[in-house]
C-alpha cells in the first residue's frame, strides 16, 4: 500500500504523524511511504532521515494525500477538504464532536476516517489518546503557573508558595489520564491540589496513590462551584470518548472566582468543559472573560513536538501497520479496537457517541459487522 504523510498545516502544529523508524518498518514490509518535504522539521526530523529509511519525498501535499492511507496528527482543515475522497482511509485525531463541518465533509466525500481518540480495546481505555493526554496534563500546570504571574495578568501567585506563605490552589476537573498527570505536576510543585471526578472508584485510586496529598471530591454542580471559587488555577480534564465534553463551569461561575485566576481547558478540542472556552493557538494562547484568564490551546502537545511525535507514533503505529498489512476490510472485521476508532465510512457516522453529539444517524457498514 501507499501511505501518505503530509505536513501538518494547523497553526503552531509542529508534530509529524510518522517517525523514520515507522517509515522503515513499513518499507521493509513492502509498502511505499510518501512524505511531504518538511513534514518532520518541526519535530527535529530532517528529510534526509526519512529518505534513509526508504521514504519517497514529495514537494506537494497533493502527492502525499493521493495515497491509499493518509496518516496525520490533527484533523483536516478547510484547505485540505478537497483531498477527501471515497477511496481514502484517513488515520488521525478527528474530534468530530467539536467539528460538525468536518464531519459533513467526511460524510459527503465517503472517506473512511479513523479517529485516534476513539480507538478502544475490549479491556477499555483509550491507548492512542493516552500519550498526548499525559503530555497535555503535565503541560496544563506549567501553562497555568505561567499565566498566574502578574506580568501575564494573573493573580501573582506562586503555586508552590514559600515558607510562611500558603501555596496556590489547583482544582482539577476529571481524574482520567489528563487529570492524573496534572495532579502529578501540581503536587510536585507543592501546590494545594484538589481533584474532582464522578467516579468514587477513581477517587479512591487517586487518594491511595497520592496518600492524601491530593484532596479528592465527588463531582457535582455544588462541589464544582465551591472548588472553583477557591481556585487559583482550574484545569478542565474531562473526557467522554467521542462525545462533546460536558460543560461543568458556567459563565456565571466565573464571577464567583478570584480575579486573575486561570483556567486551562484541556478539553477544548472536544468542545471544552467551560462555557466560555474557545480554541486558541500557541501564538495567541489566552483570552480574558470576567477577569479570568482562559488558556484554551487545542493542540497543547504541539509545543513539545519532539517528545509528542515519538510518544504519539509509538501508540498509533501498530494500528497503521495493521491497516497496511491486512487492509481496511480485514482490520475492521477483526480488530475490535480499530472498529471503535472508525468514525465515518460509506457516507455515515459510524461511532454512536460521535453521532449522538452531532445529532446525526449512526450506521456501521454491514460488511464489517
Amino acid at each position: 500500500m501507499d501511505i501518505g504523510v503530509p505536513r501538518e498545516i494547523k497553526a503552531d502544529e509542529y508534530r509529524v504523524s510518522l517517525t523514520p523508524a515507522g517509515a522503515r518498518q513499513l518499507t521493509l514490509a513492502g509498502h511505499r511511504v510518501i512524505v511531504e518535504r518538511g513534514a518532520g522539521v518541526g519535530s527535529g526530523i530532517g528529510d534526509n532521515e526519512y529518505e534513509a529509511a526508504g521514504s519517497h519525498m514529495v514537494e506537494k501535499p497533493d502527492d502525499a494525500w493521493s495515497c491509499d492511507i493518509v496518516v496525520k496528527v490533527k484533523e483536516p482543515l478547510e484547505q485540505e477538504f478537497a483531498y477527501l475522497r471515497e477511496d481514502l482511509t484517513l488515520y488521525t485525531f478527528l474530534h468530530l464532536a467539536a467539528s460538525k463541518e468536518l464531519a459533513h465533509q467526511l460524510i459527503e466525500s465517503k472517506t473512511t476516517a479513523i479517529g485516534y481518540e476513539t480507538v478502544q480495546p475490549k479491556e477499555g481505555g483509550l491507548p492512542l489518546l493516552v500519550p498526548m493526554s499525559e503530555v497535555a496534563g503535565r503541560m496544563a500546570v506549567q501553562a497555568g503557573a505561567k499565566y498566574l504571574e502578574k506580568e501575564h495578568g494573573g493573580r501573582g501567585v506562586l503555586l508552590g508558595g514559600v515558607p510562611g506563605v500558603e501555596p496556590g490552589k489547583v482544582v482539577i476537573l476529571g481524574g482520567g489520564v489528563v487529570g492524573l498527570n496534572a495532579a502529578k505536576i501540581a503536587v510536585g510543585l507543592g501546590a494545594r491540589t484538589v481533584l474532582l471526578d464522578i467516579s468514587l472508584e477513581r477517587l479512591r485510586y487517586i487518594d491511595d496513590i497520592y496518600n492524601g496529598r491530593v484532596e479528592t471530591i465527588h463531582s457535582n454542580p455544588h462541589t464544582i462551584l465551591s472548588a472553583v471559587q477557591q481556585a487559583d488555577l482550574v484545569i478542565g480534564a474531562v473526557l467522554v470518548a467521542g462525545a462533546r465534553a460536558p460543560r461543568l463551569v458556567t459563565r456565571g461561575m466565573l464571577k464567583e472566582m478570584k480575579p486573575g485566576a486561570v483556567i486551562v481547558d484541556v478539553a477544548v478540542d472536544q468542545g471544552g468543559c467551560v462555557e466560555t472556552s474557545r480554541p486558541t493557538s500557541h501564538s495567541d494562547p489566552t483570552f480574558v472573560v470576567d477577569l479570568i484568564t482562559h488558556y484554551c490551546v487545542a493542540n497543547m502537545p504541539g509545543a513539545v513536538p519532539r517528545t509528542s511525535t515519538i510518544a504519539l507514533s509509538n501508540a498509533t503505529f501498530p494500528g497503521l501497520f495493521n491497516l497496511a498489512q491486512k487492509g481496511v476490510d480485514n482490520t475492521m472485521q477483526n480488530n475490535y479496537a480499530m472498529q471503535n476508532g472508525l468514525n465515518v465510512a460509506e457516507g455515515f457516522i459510524t461511532h454512536p457517541q460521535v453521532a449522538n453529539s452531532l445529532g446525526l444517524e449512526c450506521k456501521f457498514p454491514e460488511k464489517w459487522t
